[in-house]
């Protein structure tokens, strides 16, 4: 989780950078001496008042990139909250709080506080009584002392978004949003992301100006996507699935098929072999639909199988595989598919089933994409004696959301500061209208049900089932 060791990086020097002198000794004392690659391209229009949208992941060296330009911003003679930074966890923010302190050192006097749900409220009010320069916190707690009145932003220059996807995945949406309307419209933000989801491009396109946009990872890059071929008899190639998954066991997998009819047959012979696979296509109504992809998304579903159709517009991060098991007459649809693995750096594979009649348009994709493709054995398969494929997470639905006012933090709150799980057991949490769904790692989803049902959220008692 921490940052690298700031010296490592083989970038320009900081002493390029418009800071003043007592900032670059204090740089070089921490050990700062070259800028690593997001730095060196976030730095200059962040330093310059641009709005900006990087992506970075944990580890580059994105705490220096947007501290550096809140600092700038501040005036520490004016004893007021300059400078807001919304993490997704209690962990993240306390480590960014530590780096901006240290980079904080060459300012008198610059008080940072840290405001996270987790701990208790009535030592955070006696701190924001006392005031602050800096304010680094999660979305939920952050809300909660702007609801009180406790922390005001009417000073505020700068607002950090940190691991804005991970955010959005933990269901911090609508509390984000909402803490962005406590800022004042003239500020500068930074928004940083490790992958860039269409929830992030529509958080960005709401709350930001003219942001310049910092990637610094190639997509769909032709290495990172493994593509291999396997000829198939029609009879076989269901069976065929099953094997794929068994030898190369992905954690996540999208397997797509020309018809509804075969995305059903699919499905029933891969839970016959007690393998967790949920279908998706046209004959689905919007709440089947949103279960689906909620499961699937939140990693308590093996593979998905969908029609074309069903799956426009689906960007699920961290997707290991892509099965084809037809292939598509339509050559634009092979690449696009083939492309939802592979995002945002991380390696994927892309496997196609083929039987003799599909040869013509498989010579077409070769034709397509300039290369022969590469074509492999099913016997080369080997059935895994390992047990079925399991998902990580299970999800549970909790009867009541938004209209209930419930919160992604409230239900974040109930597992672990009551019921005492780790946070690193809760995964993605999505609030809907009617329903909210939280994705629990497997080993302790039936203990976190039995909790939850005896216990309460936002003080009230709420009915939980495992789907």
């Amino acid at each position: 989780m921490s940052e690298p060791t700031p010296g490592q990086a083989a970038g320009p020097a900081f002493d390029t950078l418009p800071l003043p002198p007592a900032v670059l000794a204090n740089l070089k004392r921490l050990g700062y001496e070259r800028m690593t690659p997001i730095q060196a391209a976030s730095l200059p229009p962040a330093l310059a008042g641009k709005d900006l949208i990087a992506q970075a992941k944990t580890g580059s060296g994105k705490t220096a990139a947007f501290a550096l330009p809140l600092l700038a911003n501040l005036n520490a003679r004016r004893f007021a909250v300059q400078a807001l930074v919304l993490c997704p966890t209690r962990e993240l923010a306390e480590q960014v709080t530590q780096e901006v302190r240290r980079l904080a050192r060459a300012e008198d006097n610059i008080k940072i506080l840290t405001l996270c749900g987790g701990a208790t409220v009535r030592p955070q009010l006696a701190s924001l009584a006392h005031g602050a320069h800096i304010v680094v916190g999660t979305p939920g707690r952050i809300l909660d002392h702007l609801s009180r009145e406790s922390l005001v932003l009417a000073a505020l220059n700068t607002l950090v978004l940190d691991e804005a996807d991970r955010m959005l995945d933990m269901g911090f949406a609508e509390d984000i949003a909402n803490v962005i309307k406590h800022c004042p419209k003239d500020r500068q933000t930074l928004l940083f992301s490790a992958t860039y989801p269409e929830g992030v491009t529509k958080l960005a396109g709401r709350f930001m100006r003219e942001p310049q946009e910092v990637k610094l990872t190639e997509r769909h890059a032709g290495t990172k996507i493994r593509q291999r071929f396997y000829e198939v008899k029609e009879s076989e190639r269901l069976y065929a699935v099953g094997l794929l998954l068994n030898h190369y066991r992905p954690v996540s997998t999208l397997a797509f098929c020309n018809t509804k009819q075969q995305c059903r047959d699919l499905v029933a012979v891969l839970q016959a072999e007690g393998i967790v696979a949920l279908e998706l296509h046209g004959d689905l109504d919007q709440r089947e639909r949103d279960q689906v992809l909620v499961q699937f998304a939140n990693r308590s579903c093996s593979v998905l199988v969908a029609t074309d159709v069903a799956a426009r517009g689906l960007d699920i991060a961290n997707l290991e595989a892509v099965i084809n098991v037809d292939i598509t007459p339509d050559m634009e649809l092979h690449t696009h598919r083939v492309g939802r693995t592979g995002r945002a750096d991380e390696a994927g594979w892309a496997f196609s089933l083929a039987s003799m009649d599909e040869m013509g348009r498989v010579g077409r994709i070769d034709e397509m994409q300039g290369s022969a493709s590469v074509w492999h054995a099913l016997s080369e398969l080997t059935p895994s004696d390992a047990e079925p494929l399991h998902p990580p997470m299970v999800t549970l639905q909790i009867m009541g959301g938004r209209k209930e006012k419930i919160r992604a933090g409230d239900v974040l709150g109930a597992l672990t500061k009551d019921l005492g799980f780790a946070s690193s057991q809760i995964g993605k949490i999505n609030v809907n209208d009617f329903s909210t769904y939280v994705a629990v790692d497997r080993g302790i989803a039936n203990e976190a049900m039995r909790k939850l049902n005896a216990g309460k959220v936002k003080g009230k008692s709420v009915k939980v089932r495992r789907l």
